[in-house]
């Protein structure tokens, strides 16, 4: 069975990455090939439809890349800047952007996560760290870990979506 069929995780280690962080890389390079996959062939056009009033495409789109800049700057120690703050507010705004332009984002935001994991070693996921201007209180890896499980959840939806758009058109 060649490899490339199987799902990321079942690949084996990727090379810098901290053992205990492998789930945390096998599940957003899993997010990519499925989301590329998915949105194969999706007309631009429809971007920012709701079909039945569900988030767009479009949105989860914007979502996954930016919950990984978030998650990841906050995993960093630092604080968001403005720009992020006003990145999270325009989510699912219908713009002229395109599959492609979202896809190159999302590709972007992933590539800087797997350096980020790249460069976090073990010895650090349990320093605490704070969410927002209240500082919820958590920790490296829960940050980390949180950041796959939202891009994961925000995937499946975006996968019905696509699916339910494209069997309704």
């Amino acid at each position: 069975m060649a490899t490339d069929s199987l799902e990321v995780w079942m690949r084996g280690p990727l090379a810098g990455i901290a053992p205990l962080l492998q789930p945390v890389a096998h599940a957003l390079l899993q997010v990519q090939e499925e989301v590329h996959a998915v949105t194969k062939d999706f007309r631009d056009k429809d971007l920012w439809t709701k079909p039945g009033g569900v988030a767009s495409v479009g949105f989860h789109l914007q979502h996954m890349a930016g919950v990984l800049d978030r998650l990841f700057t906050y995993a960093r120690g630092s604080m968001l800047t403005s720009e992020q703050l006003g990145a999270l507010k325009r989510e699912g705004e219908a713009s002229t952007l395109t599959v492609s332009d979202l896809l190159s984002a999302f590709d972007h935001q992933v590539e800087r996560a797997i350096d980020q994991l790249k460069s976090t070693p073990e010895t650090v996921l349990l320093e605490p760290r704070g969410i927002g201007r209240k500082q919820i209180p958590t920790n490296v890896l829960g940050l980390l870990f949180h950041a796959a499980e939202h891009t994961q959840r925000h995937n499946g939806q975006l996968l019905v979506t696509v699916k339910w758009m494209r069997e309704g058109s």
